[in-house]
């Protein structure tokens, strides 16, 4: 039956009325973070401190469930299909909302799919090895590579990871090659890299940096175009020997397609007051990540950013025709 005028209005009335009901009784019962890594990583890391924070803000607990594989793509989907109410939100990185998205066939886009809440962290990525490899320095450690003619092994955080695809570029611009050795997350790569069990790395400044610190892993550049402020002793790509290999690592947080924009609004002010408290700012100057200027914290600028990293780094991942093994 066709709406009348008048009836058409109630209904838009009525609608309006409920959605700003939900609005400002939001958040009335707790949330959900998913973190599609193992627990122990810089994702989880990120997410956990956020949270912490963040249940003080919107008044509810925020319960942290690590959902892994795939890349991190299978957490992704589960908050892809989930209510667009507000109350189930993932954090992300490069490796789940960039390289998953070129190599995995997906039932959701990673762009068009989600509502962007906030960018959050960033921090370079560096080459770490084991312990006992024989290289001191970036270019003994090319000329290592090459010695091992291909045996020397490397772990990835799978195939897509940011891991992966920093190692494939270093690999390319250097003229070497590894055997890859996929990982589930950041935290088993490294245990096994401070084992010996593997050769080298490409891993988060930050995740690492207590290891080096430690003397238990060897870092040999840092891929940004300055010193990391986390280790000024370690030198850049750039003054290391292979210029212009840079791979900032970021983190940011999202909520399902559809989810009420006063809703997100709430959930970018919690995010944003928590970067506005200095223990929070001291905490993750401590872990070594970098936290956006005001500027860049709003949904749009993390939209605006996940789209130009897109844009950037499919065209290479499928020129270089990385497949998921």
């Amino acid at each position: 039956m066709k709406q009348t005028p008048i009836l058409a209005v109630a209904v838009a009335t009525v609608l309006g009325c409920a959605l700003g009901a939900q609005a400002q009784t939001y958040p009335s019962r707790p949330l959900t973070l998913v973190v599609p890594f193992p627990p122990g990583g810089p994702t989880d890391t990120v997410g956990r401190v956020m949270a912490d924070h963040m249940k003080t803000t919107l008044g509810q607990t925020v319960v942290i469930e690590n959902v892994t594989g795939a890349g991190g793509t299978i957490g992704m989907g589960r908050v892809a299909r989930a209510d667009p109410d507000g109350y189930s939100l993932v954090i992300g990185q490069w490796t789940t909302h960039v390289g998953g998205g070129a190599i995995y066939p997906l039932t959701f886009h990673v762009l068009h799919d989600f509502e962007p809440v906030s960018l959050l962290t960033t921090s370079p990525l560096w080459i770490v090895g084991r312990n006992a490899l024989p290289a001191s320095n970036l270019r003994e450690f090319v000329a290592w590579l090459k010695d091992s003619q291909g045996k020397a092994s490397g772990a990835t955080i799978g195939a897509g990871s940011a891991a992966h695809m920093c190692m494939i570029y270093f690999q390319n611009h250097t003229g070497t090659s590894s055997q890859f050795v996929p990982y589930r997350g950041g935290a088993p790569a490294l245990q096994d890299l401070v084992a010996g069990q593997v050769d080298w790395s490409c891993l988060e400044a930050s995740q690492t940096m207590g290891h080096f610190r430690g003397n238990r892993i060897k870092v040999f550049a840092v891929l940004a175009k300055n010193r990391w402020f986390g280790a000024t002793d370690v030198p850049t790509v750039d003054e290391a020997g292979t210029p212009g290999l840079h791979f900032p690592f970021w983190h940011g947080m999202w909520a399902p397609k559809g989810t009420p924009r006063d809703i997100v609004g709430r959930l970018n002010g919690a995010v944003v007051e928590a970067f506005s408290d200095s223990v929070i700012r001291k905490r993750f100057a401590d872990l070594g990540m970098d936290i956006p200027s005001r500027e860049q914290l709003t949904p749009q600028a993390l939209y605006d950013h996940h789209k130009a990293e897109i844009e950037k780094w499919w065209p290479m991942m499928k020129a270089a025709n990385i497949k998921v093994q």
